[in-house]
């Protein structure tokens, strides 16, 4: 009598192969799972990025209008999305000379904003990117009692420093410096 035990040693070898392949397919599920994360965590911080650098405000000129507002040409800078004049925020820091120092703040959306085509922006039109605007920004409140317009920073011969923020972006400050406090002089 002869025993026939191969096949024994064939199912043992078929199921070494299944089990190789189920711990093959579980790590392959581990690290697709683990790069699928990895994607949207890049992604997310990405755009977050996107939003900071691209929503800003670009100042390309500063002037005198009159005595206590500067007239302030500006874009959005490139890559940005249209903007409600209500997301764009100023501040306006300055030393007063005496006081200390003087802060004013308020947002665009109180201010008539003008495209360099010499169109008004209308109640519900928005802020598009890479077009000029121009608007004029009070410097002084005299309710508050703050100063920080382009005479009072002539006179008490102080730099002011302007600060523009767009909600859920990024923010731009420029120093302002008045040299000449006549109407249209630059403020460097």
């Amino acid at each position: 009598m002869k025993n026939d035990n191969l096949a024994a040693i064939g199912i043992g070898a078929m199921i070494v192969f299944i089990a190789l392949i189920l711990v093959a397919a579980v790590a392959a599920a581990v690290i697709i799972q683990t790069a699928e994360k990895l994607q949207q965590n890049a992604q997310s911080t990405g755009d977050d990025t996107t939003d900071e650098m691209s929503g800003k405000v670009q100042v390309l000129n500063v002037f005198v209008a009159d005595a206590d507002s500067f007239e302030i040409y500006f874009r959005l800078a490139a890559g940005s999305d249209d903007t409600d004049p209500a997301d764009i925020l100023f501040q306006i820091f300055c030393d007063d000379g005496a006081a200390g120092m003087d802060r004013l703040a308020g947002d665009f959306d109180d201010d008539v904003i003008t495209g360099l085509d010499g169109n008004a922006l209308g109640a519900a039109d928005s802020i598009g990117a890479g077009v000029g605007y121009r608007t004029t920004l009070s410097a002084a409140d005299a309710v508050a009692g703050t100063d920080c317009g382009p005479n009072a920073l002539f006179t008490n011969n102080v730099k002011g420093t302007l600060y523009l923020h767009v909600v859920g972006g990024g923010t731009t400050y420029d120093v302002l410096k008045v040299n000449d406090e006549s109407p249209g002089a630059v403020v460097v």
